[in-house]
């Protein structure tokens, strides 16, 4: 079994896109110097999870050497303020700019994603972006689901014609990849079984069973056993869970699938880092946008 090494990747795609932003600043491209792009993160709250994922983010952009700015709101800021927020943010000098999840409560997020403009939707959630990915047009793609494709093409492993079972449905995940996974892209044409948590279990271990590869995203310790995959499957964990010890897992049952699979991400330093490589490529996108550059 060969574990997918999301760190080792995510920091290869990293130090490859500064090195393009650098060959593009030297060039001065269209005879106009370039500044280097820039990312806002809005951050409500202190929702301690938040605030170490936003870490996680700073540090990327450092290391593509990407100008970043945090964005801090107090948790009762109303829906009506943060949109207001949002909106000067559309206008502002910033390529991209990310809300981090969860939001408090009282605001529903979608009010808010709806609110960002579309070329500066560096996490793909926005209705537009979502829309143009699901008929392969170029996009900013789901920052999650974007990390996972690069880490298949990275490790060489082959989507044309394999069956891909993918559980989970979510808006960040399950539904983005489903989709991806079975679109013409580089990384793509596969056949696509999409199921969650509310599949008839007998139903999802025949159909996990037949799988080339298995992406979870249930958000359950220990939901996917040895049981459910075949001999040498890809299992792609995407799950990330805090048990009362403290200790981080995936979705999967690592002990007992590491057994039986060719190739699984672990939890944590798998799909994470990728998912802020996704992230850092869709400033680099944006900010070529902007700048007309054509590669």
């Amino acid at each position: 079994m060969k574990l997918l090494d999301g760190r080792a990747v995510s920091k290869e795609i990293l130090k490859k896109v500064k090195e393009d932003i650098d060959h593009h600043i030297d060039k001065k491209h269209l005879g106009y110097n370039l500044s280097r792009p820039s990312m806002a993160i809005v951050l409500v709250g202190h929702n301690a999870a938040s605030e170490s994922y936003v870490r996680a983010k700073t540090k990327a952009c450092e290391k593509a050497d990407i100008n970043y700015k945090i964005i801090r709101f107090d948790e009762n800021i109303s829906a009506f303020e943060l949109i207001s927020e949002i909106k000067l943010l559309n206008k502002s000098h910033f390529d991209g700019f990310i809300v981090q999840l969860p939001l408090p409560d009282h605001i529903e997020p979608n009010s808010i994603i709806n609110e960002i403009s579309a070329y500066k939707d560096i996490d793909g959630f926005h209705p537009l972006n979502f829309g143009k990915m699901a008929l392969g047009q170029k996009s900013m793609r789901p920052a999650t689901a974007y990390g996972i494709l690069k880490l298949l093409q990275y490790y060489n492993i082959p989507t044309n014609s394999q069956h891909v079972v993918v559980i989970g449905r979510s808006n960040i995940v399950g539904k983005p990849i489903s989709i991806m996974l079975g679109n013409d892209f580089e990384v793509g044409r596969s056949t696509v079984t999409s199921c969650d948590i509310h599949t008839p279990k007998e139903l999802l271990k025949e159909e996990s069973q037949k799988a080339d590869i298995v992406i979870v995203a249930v958000g359950q310790p220990g939901f996917l056993t040895a049981d459910m995959i075949k001999e040498g499957a890809v299992v792609i964990d995407v799950g990330i869970n805090r048990l009362e010890s403290g200790k981080l897992v995936g979705d999967c049952d690592f002990d007992g699938v590491s057994k039986k699979a060719d190739y699984l991400t672990p939890v944590p330093g798998g799909v994470g880092p990728m998912t802020i490589a996704g992230l850092i490529l869709n400033t680099y996108e944006a900010w070529k946008m902007k700048n007309l550059i054509d590669e």
